[in-house]
């Protein structure tokens, strides 16, 4: 995400904190969604919260900032401790990040302007409006379904619109971390975590993860300290108007856990080392172009991305499968066409064992515990995550373009250029906007009414 500095009381820089500041009102936009079951749906009335790692951080009682697209600065405070009693993360204008919710609706634009600078980016999480927007609303997979509708008709190359399902704690890590006094929690935004074990959480843990900063070479407004988050996540949807796919990313520990330098990299172990507690960043994926089905998905395709349509993926314990409904009709993914995969579309342990042969890769997926960790992930509460963003270290190729960027079986994974960057999509599509609407969870079969 990119974030050019801005003038104090509206949206700073990159940041992340755990205790609360005062100068900006935190309002949560509103979503309704609804929950499901073979009696029918009802509404529910929610809330949204921006990730804290997003926020201006700042000093405690004053305006100078504790973090900013250089790092920390040492002249607010000097170390891991000092900067987590020293740093607050302020309230957001949401507005500010291109965030509009109406009634059942969340649209995300990929850049907004503002007087003195822009914002690049956005994620945010479903709060449960029930304990007064102070837990994250929690869902478990296994036996579900999850239904949404989507326009990503602008969503060009190089963006991804994203919808995950991540194992964070549903306080925020209150509970958790209680000697860091995170008075901050789930309404602020704080302890994301994911797959990746990322580093470029401003706090980890419940404490700033300021010792051993450095900026990153790829990302204008990142970096990564000593620690990473890391937890379960399932990508129900990584998405442009020219691909998409879904993984499931299972951990060897079930729920939010923190790593420590190279140990938060699982590509250093050796192939078929066991793991030591990283998660499986890469995952099993299922992306139809990739598996052989190269006009099923796009403008004008099968599924045509020019127009809105609905999402609807199910959790279930042999397969998660998922399947589009686009003008009262429904779209049905296609299996693999590649010599040695099953003739099934979605993941299933045999489709997760056998893409690695077949492609010529690490098996990553065995090594994080494979099928019977997958299944663990669908029994855990689950927060919901929505997000637009663009890469700087891959530019996305790994979701629409040749990855690695070489021919080979398996790599091209959509039809956008291999040379595309995260610069050259902001540039020249800094108006692509996501639009979530119509949000619904509940037992399998009961989100959607299927014609026969």
């Amino acid at each position: 995400m990119l974030f050019t500095s801005l003038p104090l009381l509206t949206v700073l820089p990159l940041a992340a904190a755990q205790q609360a500041g005062s100068l900006e009102k935190e309002v949560h936009p509103k979503l309704q969604w609804s929950r499901c079951t073979a009696d029918g749906c009802r509404q529910v009335s929610d809330s949204l919260v921006l990730d804290a790692n997003m926020r201006w951080l700042h000093q405690v009682g004053g305006y100078r900032t504790c973090c900013d697209d250089l790092g920390w600065d040492s002249n607010v405070c000097r170390s891991s401790a000092d900067c987590t009693d020293t740093c607050a993360v302020e309230g957001a204008q949401y507005s500010a990040y291109g965030v509009n919710a109406t009634n059942d609706s969340i649209s995300l634009r990929l850049k907004t302007s503002l007087d003195y600078a822009s914002t690049v980016g956005s994620r945010l999480f479903l709060l449960d409006s029930a304990s007064e927007n102070s837990y994250y609303q929690t869902f478990t997979l296994r036996g579900n379904e999850l239904a949404f509708d989507i326009d990503l008709s602008t969503v060009a190359c190089g963006i991804n619109s994203a919808l995950r399902l991540v194992a964070m704690d549903a306080d925020g890590g209150v509970s958790r971390f209680p000697a860091a006094a995170n008075t901050a929690g789930a309404a602020y935004g704080t302890e994301y975590c994911d797959a990746r074990c990322s580093r470029d959480q401003r706090f980890v843990g419940g404490k700033a993860n300021s010792d051993g900063w450095v900026p990153s070479e790829t990302d204008p407004s990142s970096g990564a300290g000593k620690y990473g988050a890391c937890c379960p996540e399932f990508a129900v949807w990584n998405s442009n108007a020219h691909s998409f796919s879904m993984s499931s990313h299972p951990c060897p520990q079930s729920g939010y856990h923190v790593c420590e330098g190279l140990l938060c990299n699982a590509s250093a172990r050796a192939p078929g080392e066991a793991s030591s507690g990283q998660c499986d960043p890469r995952g099993c994926s299922y992306n139809p172009f990739r598996m052989g089905s190269q006009g099923f998905y796009g403008q004008g395709k099968a599924v045509d991305t020019a127009r809105r349509f609905t999402v609807v993926t199910r959790f279930e314990d042999a397969r998660v499968s998922q399947f589009f409904v686009q003008d009262g009709k429904t779209v049905t993914v296609p299996p693999p066409t590649w010599a040695g995969l099953p003739r099934e579309s979605g993941l299933a342990a045999e489709t997760c064992a056998q893409v690695p042969a077949v492609f010529g890769e690490r098996d990553s997926f065995a090594e994080g515990g494979g099928w019977r960790a997958h299944a663990a992930l669908l029994r855990r509460l689950m927060v919901l995550a929505m997000s637009i963003s663009v890469d700087y270290d891959s530019n996305n190729r790994w979701l629409d373009s040749l990855y690695p960027p070489q021919d080979g079986a398996g790599q091209a994974r959509g039809d956008c250029p291999v040379d595309e960057d995260a610069f050259a999509a902001v540039a020249q599509h800094p108006n692509a906007k996501v639009t979530w609407s119509n949000i619904r969870f509940g037992t399998v079969g009961s989100t959607v009414a299927l014609n026969p």
